[in-house]
């Protein structure tokens, strides 16, 4: 079997247990299937990428091989994952150093990490990197309580901020945003958490407002608004123009009103979410990845599952990825006629 980092018997055991979501209820067949463990990264379970990848996983597993009519049907002898983790800046070090099979990334931070610079200057360029596909924008969200009296990111000076935990893409977006307004550690009151544990501090009093950079609506945010009354800041103005005209990944973005129950719209930026791979990862498995990925059956899976889910499209699946893409992610794009200008030669 080949199993990376998991016993034999774990893996059976995830095989078991995924068989069983898929209602297959033979185990035997999945022990018997020559089992591949394919592991996503994510971030924190309160965030977005946890559960897209969830449904991705689903989308492309396949432990027992077989694939009966009106079933999700993936890759044979696949077995998929979710794994929380940090972020994406966790994920890119984890997939390079071959600790984990992909992961989702910011798209920020996925080219900083393979042409080692911003926050990858210190770690050198991660060259084996590879894009499988765009997925869907992620939106900075500045999350405080009703009665703090912030109505602008001006008004975090001196206030008691959590930027996430080292390790998260939305350290380094949040950091990007304070410096356009030219707030800093020594400025503001920071605090390096991961968001369910922010959230609750929020709710609880002892902390002004949280940054996270995710797909809404984030789950940790619809708890943390059904548990206390929370505002979303805006991030806009000539310092967000600048900031956006400087960084070609960021792009001018809206949190519609609604989103999140009773709080209102406000302009933003976002990112996009890419999902990405190391290059000494099968082609035929990320080729197969990408059949079952864009099958009519994964479709409604995706559009069932999470308001982000919709989003997921193959017309936009090469969008904004700024790292190759894996040689099993250019064969499939190249033979249903989606190309990039620079795989051209490739």
């Amino acid at each position: 079997m080949k199993v990376g980092h998991w016993t034999a018997a774990a893996l059976l055991v995830a095989a078991a247990c995924t068989a069983g979501a898929w209602g297959l209820g033979a185990f035997g067949t999945a022990a018997a299937q020559e089992l591949t463990l394919f592991r996503i990264g994510t971030g924190s379970i309160g965030g977005t990428y946890y559960p897209i990848a969830g449904l991705v996983a689903q989308a492309i597993s396949n432990p027992s091989g077989n694939c009966e009519r009106g079933e999700t049907c993936g890759v044979p002898g696949l077995v998929a994952v979710a794994q929380s983790s940090s972020g994406s800046v966790t994920n890119v070090k984890d997939i390079a150093a071959g600790r984990i099979e992909s992961g989702f990334v910011q798209s920020d931070v996925a080219f900083w990490a393979y042409s080692g610079t911003e926050a990858f200057r210190d770690e050198g360029r991660q060259g084996n990197l590879r894009a499988i596909a765009n997925l869907y924008p992620e939106s900075f969200h500045i999350v405080v309580r009703r009665d703090s009296g912030i109505g602008s990111v001006a008004d975090l000076l001196g206030k008691r901020v959590a930027l996430d935990e080292v390790g998260s893409g939305t350290l380094v977006g949040a950091q990007l945003v304070l410096n356009a307004f030219g707030l800093t550690d020594d400025t503001i009151h920071v605090a390096y958490l991961k968001s369910d544990d922010a959230i609750e501090r929020l709710v609880a009093g002892d902390l002004d407002a949280f940054f996270l950079v995710a797909g809404y609506p984030a789950k940790v945010i619809q708890w943390a608004n059904e548990n206390t009354e929370i505002d979303l800041v805006p991030i806009s103005g000539p310092e967000i123009s600048t900031l956006v005209e400087g960084n070609p990944f960021l792009h001018i973005d809206e949190i519609p009103a609604g989103v999140y129950d009773g709080v209102s719209g406000v302009k933003t930026v976002s990112v996009a979410a890419q999902w990405i791979t190391r290059d000494d990862v099968s082609a035929e498995t990320v080729y197969g990845i990408l059949q079952s990925l864009w099958r009519g059956d994964a479709r409604r899976l995706l559009d069932r599952g999470h308001a982000k889910g919709r989003v997921i499209r193959l017309e936009t699946a090469l969008e904004g990825i700024g790292i190759p893409l894996h040689d099993g992610a250019l064969r499939f794009y190249r033979e249903i006629g989606l190309t990039r200008r620079s795989d051209a030669s490739r």
